[in-house]
């Protein structure tokens, strides 16, 4: 109860005058119910006594209007528990979805996509039923529980402790088979987790699996996983099997107890038969709470298990987050950019190592190097994506840890070597993070980008929906899409990482004649393995294994017959054998 607490309690928190109405509604309901096995119990008495037309009319006017009360008291319990239950689930799944926004790559190494969705969804609602449902069932059945016990002891304790000797086998099984009904429902959400994990990777790989010949062998692998969740859950039914009979048996034994017991004190003249109709009222009353122990006991126990897989997620901390008291971004940045001593390490892999380099505002950079050299990180670095293990990333003379990350990214436009677009049109693509983007302004950017010809293809122009992951659209238009993205945003800084890799040399140097005047309006970081997309950089700065090996001008570099002077002959050298 008090991880419970620990975790809901704040969200509880927010509905407490709510809350209070609907126990409030609850307490009262169950003290009508309560009442009722009383008034059977004076009308049996009296029309014992003294049978009449009147005493009849009267003892049914009384049954009615209580349990009149009881039902509107039971709605408003319903109305109002179980819909602060959904207003809990809602805000829920607004903090989480809020806490996976700003958690860093190292999260989502740890965390596969299924496991995140199974629990955005699925113990999202075991946690809803708990809080709702078996929050207001457990305080029903047990105000009910202690009112029928207080009459009952009170109009007789020995005919109560005959009738209740069975209750104590009812929480040794409510004890055992809590807790094996808790651990085997948390294995069967982890199965559920590993289940949508696959589902997610397959379909999101299935090109691949199409390639390969291995839609066989997927079937195969997701049949056994599909398997040994059935066979979860059906060690799950059995355990429930044996748990509410067994209830039900104790419950019979509970009126054996009162035949037995009653009967023999009724026909000795020590009970009276309203007192024992009473009491067959309050046993009956007693079974439903008997019975839902069991529900709500194992509804709790999923929520258990369910909430502390969803505040794992809540307690992740992001490793990026903005410092207490963030330094004012300038509005809008120079551009001025400095590495000084950078080291990136990725457990005893060094990205980068000791790197200093200084980019003046409104200059061009271009990054070249081999496969692995530590250029992405870099460039990472700058919109804080990452933050550097040793030394300092400086923007505008101010150490990039002391921004707010999203500040400092509203002013900083990047392209990354894996496109993503969303599921809808162009236009709303391209304009991503761009509040109330002007039409015009989008199609010029997508000219820009070299996306021009394109558009008068495409069926709906830039209404064209691209489908998820833009499907539709081929790796270069993608690409185009994503710079035309960055464009729009009008940033301070232009980073592009391997931004032309999908376009052909002729489409390349269209956008580059058409990106010419944007990247001399601002810092500009070209990533490239295309030494034609680079050489009319301002400066080259070739990265060999997390170092700065040399950097320069394309003129000079080919002088000082270097790593990318080697780099360049190569790539003349392959475009020559390609064109015979």
């Amino acid at each position: 109860m008090r991880e419970i607490l620990r975790a809901a309690g704040p969200y509880l928190a927010r509905y407490r005058k709510g809350l209070a109405a609907g126990f409030g509604a609850l307490l009262l309901k169950d003290l009508c119910g309560a009442a009722i096995p009383l008034a059977i119990r004076l009308g049996v008495d009296g029309l014992t006594r003294h049978f009449s037309l009147r005493g009849v009319i009267g003892f049914a006017a009384a049954m009615l209007g209580l349990s009149a009360c009881k039902g509107l008291f039971q709605y408003w319990m319903r109305l109002i528990i179980v819909g602060i239950s959904r207003d809990i689930e809602f805000d829920l799944r607004n903090d989480l979805y809020r806490r996976l926004l700003r958690l860093d790559a190292s999260f989502y190494s740890r965390f596969r996509t299924g496991d995140v969705m199974a629990r955005a969804t699925n113990d999202l609602s075991a946690v809803r039923m708990m809080l709702g449902p078996g929050a207001m069932y457990w305080c029903e059945t047990s105000i009910t529980f202690l009112l029928s016990l207080g009459v009952m002891l009170a109009v007789d304790w020995r005919l109560t402790l005959i009738a209740l000797a069975p209750a104590p086998l009812v929480s040794l099984a409510v004890a055992y088979f809590g807790r094996r009904i808790h651990d085997r429902f948390e294995r069967i959400q982890q199965m559920f987790s590993d289940i949508s994990s696959r589902i997610q990777e397959s379909l999101a790989a299935v090109r691949v699996i199409r390639a390969y010949a291995q839609e066989d062998a997927e079937l195969r692998s997701f049949e056994a996983l599909n398997r040994d969740y059935i066979a979860s859950n059906l060690r799950l039914i059995r355990i429930s099997g044996v748990f509410m009979p067994l209830l039900q048996g104790l419950i019979g034994l509970t009126f054996l107890a009162l035949l037995w017991g009653g009967g023999y004190r009724l026909m000795q003249g020590k009970l009276t038969l309203g007192t024992f109709v009473m009491f067959s009222a309050y046993l009956t009353m007693l079974i439903w709470p008997m019975i839902a122990m069991g529900w709500v006991v194992n509804l709790v126990q999923r929520g258990r298990a369910s909430l502390r897989r969803i505040t794992e997620l809540l307690d992740e901390v992001p490793q990026i987050a903005a410092p207490s008291h963030p330094a004012p971004v300038p509005r809008p940045l120079t551009g001025e950019i400095e590495f000084r001593n950078v080291t990136v390490a990725f457990g005893d892999f060094k990205a980068l190592d000791g790197v200093t380099l200084r980019i003046h505002a409104g200059e061009t950079v271009a990054i070249v190097g081999r496969t692995g050299c530590g250029k992405t990180t870099l460039v990472r670095l700058i919109p804080r994506l990452l933050d550097p293990t040793g030394g300092t990333v400086m923007v505008d003379g101010v150490d990039a840890r002391r921004y707010d990350p999203a500040e400092l990214r509203r002013q900083i436009g990047v392209v990354p070597q894996e496109t993503f677009l969303f599921s809808a049109t162009l236009a709303e693509n391209i304009a991503l993070g761009v509040e109330e983007a002007e039409p015009g302004d989008i199609r010029r950017a997508a000219e820009i980008a070299g996306l021009g010809p394109d558009l008068e293809t495409f069926p709906e122009g830039l209404a064209t929906m691209v489908g998820e992951r833009g499907i539709t659209l081929s790796g270069g238009q993608k690409q185009r899409v994503a710079i035309a993205r960055a464009i729009l945003r009008d940033p301070a800084i232009l980073i592009l990482d391997d931004a032309l890799s999908n376009v052909d040399t002729v489409t390349e140097a269209s956008i580059l004649r058409g990106l010419t005047a944007v990247m001399r309006q601002r810092t500009t970081i070209l990533i490239s393995h295309r030494v034609s997309t680079v050489q009319n950089a301002d400066r080259i700065v070739v990265l060999e294994r997390g170092k700065i090996i040399e950097q320069g001008t394309h003129a000079t570099l080919l002088e000082s017959g270097g790593v990318y002077a080697d780099l360049y002959w190569k790539q003349r050298l392959e475009e020559e054998l390609e064109a015979i």
